[in-house]
């Protein structure tokens, strides 16, 4: 019923930033709860962060905290990862996913609708 399509992936160097947007389209995004979750090549998909419906409670893995900022724009049918102080090691397929929830998850098995994924490559 709602579908995500991300974009803002690209290369950048060691230290630099992006930012991610994911936009929704069918169902209004304020119906969801939110999420950004990654994959790198070999490894398996991790939570990268999360954001309740309304937007008040925000969540991030350790790897990320204090570096990465998840937000959303309801009027915009958008949601956010601004990426600073990016690392190697965060070079992944980065999947933004909807929630018919009001409260966020660290669980990807707990989204109902995901995007096709935007490439972030991150040089040393």
């Amino acid at each position: 019923q709602v579908q995500l399509v991300e974009s803002g992936g690209g290369l950048v160097q060691a230290g630099g930033s992006l930012r991610l947007s994911c936009t929704a389209s069918g169902r209004a995004v304020s119906t969801y709860a939110m999420g950004w979750f990654r994959q790198a090549p070999g490894k398996e998909r991790e939570f990268v962060a999360a954001i309740n419906r309304i937007g008040s409670l925000t969540y991030y893995a350790d790897s990320v905290k204090g570096r990465f900022t998840i937000s959303r724009d309801d009027a915009k049918s958008t949601v956010y990862l601004q990426m600073n102080i990016l690392k190697p090691e965060d070079t992944a397929v980065y999947s933004c996913a909807a929630r018919s929830s009001s409260i966020a998850s660290h669980s990807g098995n707990d989204y109902n609708n995901w995007g096709q994924g935007t490439q972030v490559t991150v040089s040393s």
